[in-house]
């Protein structure tokens, strides 16, 4: 595992991530990661006993069993990205079994992927780990471009390979978000009927987002993203580590209307500093009792370094995890696993505390 020295290393310039004391939100005001959170948090709810006994599983796999972190292999990008785009770099990963083998080797909690990977190798592995198959996507092949999401399968595929949980994105602020919502949500309550846990990703898209910074990533739009998809139950949410704040406020000038806020947001509840962007994330997931896991973003020209960053924040801020790809899965197997161990030592690290 990566020892706090070489993490210290990795930070650079952002070591000081490792100090901050947030005096915005305190950790006191959060459900924390714990060993105990399906327990604490979904023994009390609507949950059927086979959603919890899924949840479980999720918890008690891999390298963070038992700590009430998650590190999520996801490797769904040969659709909205598409296959050449995605595994061009790496194409061993054209191959569906690799996929899973990665999972596994990197010891992840579990992995996510499409209905046609997942159940092309249900019956050698869904036994071993977890499988989350994602449902909708956002199809690229048609021309002009077209940015939807739409089903590419169901629950009962799902549950039928042996899947514990399914996932499912929703693009708020979209033209389609409203027929989104709705349909993401009978889809979630079907699947809980089922037995199965739901991971939303909680994206925003929507092109008068962009402004003089890009406010898809603002703490203050993506928080309301989380709770809007913890409102249709799902039990675990996936977010873009925020990069700014004051979506609402670039929004609403101009002598523009947009949406309801409260200046506190910006003043008492967070600050410019990340954790605290990134609490405010994860105030919305009802004060942290949904987890709450950033994804890793893109594969670039320093992963190892971005992903500790990014795993560091997450962690520090009171959030459950990463759910990380393509800094993986676009290296060789050995760089990826590096990647991935990285990331998990973090989480296992007792000096690296929250915020």
């Amino acid at each position: 595992m990566v020892t706090t020295n070489e993490i210290l290393r990795l930070l650079g310039s952002d070591s000081s991530l490792l100090e901050y004391s947030s005096a915005r939100i305190g950790k006191e005001q959060i459900t924390l990661p714990n060993r105990e959170m399906v327990d604490q948090v979904f023994v009390p709810s609507d949950r059927n006993n086979r959603v919890l006994g899924n949840l479980s599983w999720l918890y008690q796999t891999g390298n963070l069993a038992n700590t009430g972190y998650l590190s999520i292999l996801p490797i769904d990008q040969g659709i909205e990205h598409s296959a050449a785009a995605s595994f061009a770099k790496n194409p061993i990963y054209f191959d569906a079994e690799n996929i899973v083998e990665l999972s596994l080797r990197a010891n992840c909690n579990g992995v996510a992927s499409t209905l046609g990977v997942l159940g092309l190798v249900s019956r050698k592995y869904a036994h071993k780990i977890p499988f989350i198959v994602k449902l909708n996507h956002n199809e690229l092949l048609s021309y002009p471009n077209t940015y939807d999401q739409i089903l590419f399968g169901s629950v009962d595929q799902a549950y039928n390979m042996g899947a514990a949980g399914i996932g499912s994105t929703i693009y708020f602020g979209s033209p389609e978000s409203g027929r989104q919502i709705v349909e993401i949500s009978n889809v979630f309550a079907y699947a809980h009927q089922k037995g199965l846990f739901t991971i939303l990703w909680c994206y925003l898209r929507n092109d008068h987002f962009k402004k003089d910074k890009d406010y898809h990533l603002s703490a203050d739009l993506t928080g309301q993203a989380n709770h809007l998809g913890v409102t249709i139950e799902a039990d675990i949410i996936k977010q873009k580590l925020p990069e700014n704040n004051g979506g609402y406020l670039a929004l609403n000038k101009d002598g523009e209307a947009f949406g309801k806020y409260d200046e506190r947001i910006y003043n008492e509840l967070s600050s410019e500093n990340p954790i605290d962007l990134t609490r405010y994330q994860l105030m919305n997931n009802y004060a942290g009792k949904i987890p709450l896991i950033n994804s890793g973003g893109a594969s670039g020209k320093n992963d190892l370094a971005d992903a500790v960053r990014t795993a560091v924040i997450n962690k520090r801020a009171g959030g459950s995890g990463l759910i990380l790809g393509r800094k993986a899965f676009q290296k060789s197997l050995e760089e990826g696993i590096e990647i991935i161990d990285a990331v998990q030592s973090v989480y296992l690290n007792h000096e690296i505390t929250i915020a």
